[in-house]
């Protein structure tokens, strides 16, 4: 799941203040992109991403090595290609990986543009025994530049939120410790979350001093849990591993999760993936890099976006030899996040859908799928579980 990695525009961009929004599409009309497996995947037949540039090529065996007793992926790398529509309400990443695993919502998560009611904040305040500043839309990086010093001189906690549904706390580590954070976390999901609906309260602790203010990979996501049964749900009751990796395990406030490792990098998170691979020999592996979400489209950092997507198809072309005969292999997003535009938060887009294995029929046209759900219930049809309360599989289409 490449967090935030849109191609385009939804029909109803406007409802949501996206128009002209294409995450991967305007990225590379500024900066050429040198992304040679994922246009082996077929990127390019779904996305805008200019003429394929090349890359020098990768060390031999940089590859993840192949679970004992499987076959490699005999010739060319057989892949079908399609982009996937949200259904549900919202463009956030709850909604969005719920979505993907069969959970279609009518209605978006509340926001709170102009920050949360005060009887909420006071009654926060009075329980984690701080003082609030902030409690406003802002951006992450913004906010802390703006109050880190008030915060360090009376160690006040940062509330803010944005367009999202999210009741965000930022923190100096020298000044709250972590575990009184996540405390504090714990005290906002309780009036937040299971008192307001707000999809995610997230601690968002920093270091550094003023002027050089950084966030640190500590962040934990606290998530309302689905409103129904999940794919993972499925996976597990079926005694079948469900490894999550990055902020899944978050996302679905633990549910159907067997195993989870919190990553501080998408290169730790690509690091993990192949380690997985190398362990496991059935399952789903179900990884999340927040960075490019995280670190670039919410700076609107269009130059640190192109080279964090460089560095994961490299890490991709090592993973790929890896697939044995057994294996499927994902690649799609959650929703957008165009750095190039003036907005610096979550863009409604289609996402893609490539899909790699050796029983995938090469070339397959998946076309636009109606909802993210479709991906959940053709996975629920590939392991035997399911089937889900929402979409429809493909996997006719993708096995020929």
């Amino acid at each position: 799941m490449l967090d935030s990695a849109g191609i385009g525009e939804l029909p109803d961009a406007a409802a949501y203040g996206d128009q002209g929004s294409n995450t991967l599409g305007n990225i590379a009309r500024q900066v050429p992109l040198a992304l040679p497996a994922l246009r082996s995947l077929g990127l390019d037949r779904v996305a805008a991403i200019g003429k394929p540039l090349s890359r020098a090529p990768l060390p031999n065996g940089s590859g993840a090595a192949r679970p004992a007793g499987a076959r490699p992926q005999a010739g060319a790398l057989r892949t079908a290609v399609g982009r996937m529509a949200e259904a549900s309400a919202g463009k956030d990443s709850v909604t969005g990986h719920w979505e993907m695993m069969g959970i279609v919502l009518d209605r978006a998560f509340p926001t709170f543009p102009h920050g949360f009611p005060a009887d909420v904040v006071g009654d926060f305040s009075q329980r984690t025994g701080r003082k609030v500043i902030g409690n406003k839309a802002a951006s992450g990086t913004e906010i802390i530049e703006e109050l880190g010093p008030e915060h360090l001189r009376s160690g006040a906690l940062i509330v803010y939120t944005s367009v999202d549904s999210v009741f965000q706390i930022a923190a100096h580590e020298r000044v709250v410790p972590l575990s009184e954070l996540y405390q504090a976390c714990e005290i906002a999901y309780t009036l937040a979350g299971e008192g307001l609906g707000v999809g995610r309260v997230i601690a968002r602790p920093f270091i550094g001093s003023p002027g050089a203010f950084m966030r640190t990979a500590n962040r934990r996501d606290y998530a309302l849990p689905p409103p129904g049964e999940t794919l993972l749900d499925l996976l597990k009751a079926a005694a079948l591993p469900v490894v999550a990796i990055g902020k899944i395990e978050d996302l679905f406030a633990g549910r159907g999760v067997t195993s989870a490792v919190h990553t501080a990098s998408d290169d730790e998170g690509m690091e993990e993936i192949g380690r997985q691979m190398r362990n496991a020999d059935r399952g789903l592996i179900f990884a999340n890099l927040v960075d490019f979400d995280s670190k670039y489209g919410h700076r609107n950092d269009v130059a640190g976006y192109a080279a964090n997507l460089e560095r994961f198809d490299a890490r991709l072309a090592s993973l790929l030899p890896a697939l044995t005969d057994l294996d499927v292999l994902v690649v799609t997003a959650d929703h957008g996040n165009d750095p190039t535009t003036p907005s610096t938060d979550h863009s409604r887009e289609y996402v893609p859908l490539l899909v790699a294995g050796a029983r995938v029929t090469s070339g397959a046209d998946l076309g636009t799928r109606t909802t993210f759900a479709d991906l959940g219930q053709t996975l629920a049809e590939v392991f035997g579980v399911g089937p889900l309360k929402h979409g429809t599989s493909f996997l006719e289409r993708l096995a020929g």
